[in-house]
């Protein structure tokens, strides 16, 4: 027996199965058989469609806005950070607590 490769089954695709699932002509082995995919498969779309169809006709869940970024803020921090590095390194090279290998 071999062994079948991973597919992966574009939306519209599974819509057509989930919604032919729900019309309920064919039972899930025939459509498992009609459409080359697993019964199991075919529950899952079908629940996911089914919870959720109240999206398309109420409102749609906001839409998470990534915060805004001051990014002259964080250019200086940036800039702070490299000089402490730079004399922090440099003072404890000078006092020999830090070897030269970079």
């Amino acid at each position: 027996m071999t062994k079948r490769t991973r597919r992966t089954h574009s939306p519209a695709f599974k819509a057509k199965v989930a919604l032919a699932a729900i019309k309920g002509d064919k039972t899930l082995a025939e459509l498992a058989q009609e459409f080359d995919v697993h019964p199991n498969q075919i529950t899952g779309w079908r629940s996911h469609l089914l919870e959720g169809a109240a999206g398309v006709f109420g409102a749609s869940p906001p839409e998470a806005s990534e915060p805004t970024v001051d990014l002259k803020a964080l250019h200086a921090k940036i800039g702070q950070l490299a000089l402490e590095n730079d004399f922090l390194s440099s003072a404890l090279s000078k006092a020999g607590l830090l070897s030269a290998k970079k």
